[in-house]
C-alpha cells in the first residue's frame, strides 16, 4: 500500500512537470502573431496551471474558511479572463504553479525511521522452567520452550543465546557475558555483565549464554520507549509556513480594497484587474523555494543529503548544536592507546606481541581491536597461541612460547588468585580518568603490565568544533559513555558543556529544555540511540556512512561521507540562504509595490504587469542561483 502511496506521488510530480512543459509552449506560441490553433494557446495555460489552483483555493474557503496566497491568484485569474486578458491569466497561472512545484520538491517524502525500529524488536523469546528457573523446587529438569516475545510476563526466567537479542529488560540471575548496548546508549565497546547487573530489549548478547528476570515487558521495555520517544518527538516538531500564505489574508484584503477603490475612482476595469493582477505573490512565492533549492545543490557537493526541504531555513536560526561522541566526534572503534609492561625483563613490545597472540582468536570486540591495532603499528608477525580459552565476562587465556598468558579485566585476575601491584595501578589510573578501557595482562601467574584502549577523537573534530563556534553556535557533548570518557573527549575538543550517561530519553530531555526556551538546537548523531533526538531536535543531522540506517531516516540532513569538516560550511550556508530570501522578499515587495502605484496610475496594463511579474520572478531564480556555487570565506 505504501508502495503504492509514493507510486502515486511520483506519479503527481511527472504529471505537475508535463503540465508546466505544455503550459510553457502554449504561452509561447500565445505571443506569436498567428497563433497556430483556432483559439487563445494562452488558455492552455489557464486550464492546466489555472484550475488547480481555483479549486484548491475554493476548496480550501468552503472547508476551512482558509485564505491562502491561492485565493487572490484565483480572483486575479478569473477577472483577467472577464476582461479578455487571457494571455495575463495564464501567465500568472504558470509561474504560481513553478513556484508551487519547486516547493514541492524540497519536501521530504515519508520515511521508515519508525518501522526500522519496530523490526528491531525481538520477535521470540526462550522460556525456561524446571531447576535452573527454581532451584528451590527441587526438579533436576529443565523445560525450555520458544514463546512469542509479547507474551513474556514479569517474572519469567528466560534464557538468551549468545548472538541473540534480549527480548526484555530484566536482571541477570546466572552466566557471565558482553552485551553490546549500542542501540540504547550508543557506547562504542560491550558491557560485561554478570549476575545482578541489569540488561535491556533490544541490545545484543554477545559471548556466553545467561539466564535472566523478566521484569520490564511488552510497551515497558526499552525498545518500546525508543519508538514512542521518536513518534512523539515527530509529531511536536512544527513546520514552516511559506512567507505569502502567512500573510495572505492581508494580502487578499490590500488587494481587493485597492482594486475596488481604483476602480471607483477612476471607472476603469482594466486598472482593477491590473492591480489584482501584479498584486499576485508570485516573486514571493519562488523568493524562497528557488533559494532553498540552490542551496541544497550546494550541500550535495559538499557531501549533504537534506531530506527535509526547510531543514537548512531552520539550521539557520540554530543556536546550539549537540553532539553524539561514538561515530560522531569520535571514529567509534577501539583503539590501542598505551601499553606498558611493569616488568623489567620485558619490552613494551614484547608485552604487545603475547597480548596480540593471545587475543588472536577472541571474539570480543577488544581482542579484534588489540590484533587490528597491533598488525598496523607493528611490523614483527603475530605470535601464534595454544590451549586457548574464552573466558566470558573475564578475558582470555593462551599459552604462547610456553609462557601462560592471561588478558583480561581485574575479576579474571581475582579469580585466578593474581594480585595487581601498586605500581601498576598508579600507573593505570590516569588512563581511567580519561575513560579508557583497560586490559590486564598477566605472564606465568604474574600480573605482567596492561594495554589501555579508547575510543579516539575524528581528526579533524577539533578544528570543526573550533569553527562552529566561529559561526555563532555553541557546541554541547550529549554521550551515553561515562563521566570520565566524556570529560576527557570535551576537553581534547574544547567543548565547554557535557552531558555523560545520557540514555535516549536523557539527550530527548536536554534538547526539549533548551527549545523551550527559545534556544533552537541542531543534533548531530549517527546511532540508533540518537533517532528520538534526532527527531527531537530543530534539525537533525545523521552521519550517514558509518550512521545506522535509522538514525539516517529520522534525520533532516545526512551527511554522507561523514567528513564532520563540512558541517560548519553547511551552517554557514543556511545563514547565507537566509540572506538570499531576505534580499528577494524585499525585492519582490519594491517591484510590487512599484508596480502597484503603476497600476493605479493606469500605466500598467494586465499584460504589461504580468510580464514584470515575470522579469521579477526571473530576478529572484538568478540572485538565488548564485548560492550553488557559494563556498565561505573569510571576511564574508
Amino acid at each position: 500500500m505504501k508502495q503504492l502511496e509514493r507510486i502515486l506521488e511520483w506519479g503527481g510530480t511527472r504529471r505537475d512537470i508535463a503540465f508546466l512543459i505544455i503550459s510553457g509552449l502554449a504561452l509561447l506560441a500565445s505571443l506569436l502573431p498567428h497563433p497556430p490553433l483556432p483559439f487563445d494557446p494562452a488558455w492552455i495555460a489557464i486550464v492546466l496551471c489555472g484550475l488547480p489552483i481555483i479549486l484548491e483555493a475554493v476548496i480550501g474557503l468552503v472547508t476551512a474558511f482558509d485564505i491562502t496566497a491561492d485565493v487572490l491568484v484565483s480572483i486575479a485569474l478569473i477577472a483577467s479572463v472577464i476582461i479578455g486578458e487571457d494571455f495575463a491569466a495564464g501567465e500568472v497561472a504558470f509561474i504560481m504553479q513553478l513556484g508551487g512545484l519547486l516547493e514541492e520538491l524540497t519536501v521530504a517524502r515519508a520515511r521508515a525511521g519508525i518501522e526500522k525500529l519496530v523490526h528491531l524488536t525481538p520477535q521470540t523469546a526462550r522460556r525456561i522452567s524446571g531447576s535452573c528457573a527454581s532451584p528451590a523446587s527441587g526438579s533436576s529438569e529443565i523445560s525450555e520452550e520458544i514463546i512469542d516475545a509479547r507474551s513474556v510476563q514479569v517474572g519469567d526466567i528466560l534464557r538468551v543465546l549468545p548472538g541473540e537479542t534480549i527480548p526484555v529488560d530484566g536482571t541477570i540471575l546466572s552466566g557471565e557475558t558482553s552485551v553490546n548496548q549500542a542501540v540504547m546508549t550508543g557506547e562504542s565497546l560491550p558491557v560485561d555483565k554478570g549476575p545482578g547487573d541489569a540488561v535491556s530489549s533490544g541490545t545484543v548478547n554477545q559471548f556466553g549464554s545467561f539466564d535472566m528476570r523478566a521484569e520490564k515487558v511488552g510497551e515497558d521495555s526499552s525498545i518500546q520507549r525508543m519508538i514512542r520517544l521518536v513518534q512523539s518527538a515527530d509529531a511536536g516538531k512544527a513546520k514552516i509556513v511559506g512567507l505569502a500564505d502567512r500573510w495572505a489574508v492581508w494580502v487578499v484584503i490590500s488587494a481587493l480594497t485597492a482594486a475596488a477603490l481604483t476602480w471607483l475612482i477612476s471607472g476603469e476595469i482594466i486598472r482593477a484587474v491590473t492591480i489584482l493582477v501584479v498584486f499576485c505573490p508570485c516573486s514571493l512565492v519562488l523568493a524562497t523555494p528557488t533559494a532553498i533549492m540552490a542551496a541544497i545543490g550546494n550541500s550535495t557537493r559538499h557531501g549533504f543529503l537534506v531530506r527535509e526541504g526547510d531543514a537548512l531555513e531552520r539550521l539557520a536560526k540554530v543556536s546550539r548544536i549537540t553532539f553524539d561522541k561514538t561515530g560522531t566526534l569520535t571514529y567509534g572503534t577501539p583503539q590501542v592507546t598505551a601499553v606498558l609492561s611493569m616488568a623489567d625483563s620485558m619490552p613494551d613490545t614484547r608485552l604487545y606481541a603475547l597480548l596480540a597472540g593471545a587475543e588472536q582468536r577472541s571474539e570480543h570486540p577488544l581482542g579484534k581491536a588489540v590484533v587490528r591495532c597491533f598488525r598496523e603499528s607493528e611490523s614483527q608477525p603475530l605470535p601464534q597461541a595454544q590451549g586457548f580459552q574464552m573466558l566470558p565476562g573475564r578475558g582470555v587465556q593462551a599459552d604462547i612460547d610456553g609462557d601462560v598468558v592471561l588478558a583480561g579485566n581485574k575479576e579474571l585476575f581475582e579469580e585466578k588468585g593474581i594480585s595487581l601491584p601498586p605500581n601498576l595501578i598508579r600507573a593505570a589510573a590516569p588512563h581511567l580518568e580519561e575513560g579508557c578501557t583497560l586490559i590486564y595482562i598477566g605472564v606465568n601467574r604474574e600480573a605482567a603490565g596492561f594495554a589501555a584502549l579508547s575510543d579516539t577523537p575524528r581528526q579533524d573534530a577539533r578544528s570543526t568544533i573550533e569553527e562552529i563556534k566561529k559561526a555563532g553556535a555553541a557546541p554541547v557533548l550529549l554521550t551515553g559513555d561515562h563521566e570520565s570518557a566524556a570529560s576527557h573527549i570535551a576537553r581534547l575538543l574544547d567543548i565547554q558543556e557535557y552531558r555523560s550517561d545520557c540514555l535516549p530519553e536523557d539527550k530527548l530531555d536536554f534538547i526539549d529544555a533548551c527549545q523551550s526556551k527559545g534556544e533552537q538546537v541542531c543534533m548531530i548523531g549517527d546511532g540508533i540511540n540518537d533517532a528520538p533526538a534526532l527527531k527531537k531536535a530543530f534539525v537533525g543531522i545523521a552521519m550517514g556512512g558509518v550512521g545506522s540506517d535509522i538514525a539516517v531516516d529520522a534525520a533532516d540532513i545526512a551527511l554522507v561521507n561523514d567528513d564532520i569538516r563540512e558541517l560548519p560550511h553547511l551552517l554557514r550556508l543556511a545563514r547565507r540562504m537566509m540572506t538570499v530570501i531576505k534580499c528577494n522578499l524585499a525585492f519582490s515587495m519594491t517591484l510590487n509595490f512599484a508596480a502597484i502605484i503603476l497600476a493605479i496610475t493606469g500605466i500598467l496594463n494586465p499584460v504589461v504587469g504580468a510580464l514584470v511579474h515575470n522579469a521579477g520572478s526571473v530576478a529572484v531564480i538568478v540572485h538565488s542561483a548564485f548560492l550553488l556555487r557559494w563556498k565561505y570565506s573569510k571576511g564574508r
